[in-house]
């Protein structure tokens, strides 16, 4: 779906996170960024997503990388999801989708022989300078840290 590949600029963005603080990637500068994209909080498989990357943070953190987490959802709702699941990084709000479709992540989908517009559930992997190192479009949600780390 995104056109974005390793050795791309990681597009810019300025989007509020669960607690209404505002994130750009200018503030990971100087870190490795984790940017994943998951179609719908507290759903299924975005769920495993999360606590798989929440269950290996500590060896994220020894690698030098942040994580970040966009979706869709309203800030209250990422909130309830961050709360709930005790993940340790923050979840932006991307209601009006600017970061979503900045990434290219924002596509037609099916399910269950339907077609609908959606989040294709993506990870970039961002360097020090904001560089994309990996993109990664076959997300396993459940070994999602093992195909970063």
């Amino acid at each position: 779906m995104t056109t974005l590949e390793a050795g791309d600029n990681a597009p810019d963005f300025s989007v509020e996170d669960q607690d209404g603080n505002s994130v750009s990637l200018s503030d990971f500068k100087g870190k490795k960024l984790v940017l994943f994209f998951y179609p719908k909080a507290s759903t299924p498989g975005c769920t495993a997503e999360a606590c798989n990357l929440r269950d290996n943070w500590k060896h994220f953190e020894k690698n030098g990388y942040a994580i970040l987490g966009v979706s869709g959802d309203s800030k209250k709702r990422q909130q309830n999801f961050k709360n709930k699941y005790e993940l340790p990084f923050p979840l932006l709000a991307d209601e009006d989708k600017e970061v979503i479709k900045a990434y290219g992540v924002w596509g037609p989908k099916k399910f269950m022989g339907k077609e609908y517009e959606g989040i294709h559930r993506t990870t970039f992997i961002i360097d020090e300078n904001g560089q994309i190192e990996e993109v990664i479009k076959k997300v396993k949600t459940k070994e999602h840290a093992a195909q970063i780390l």
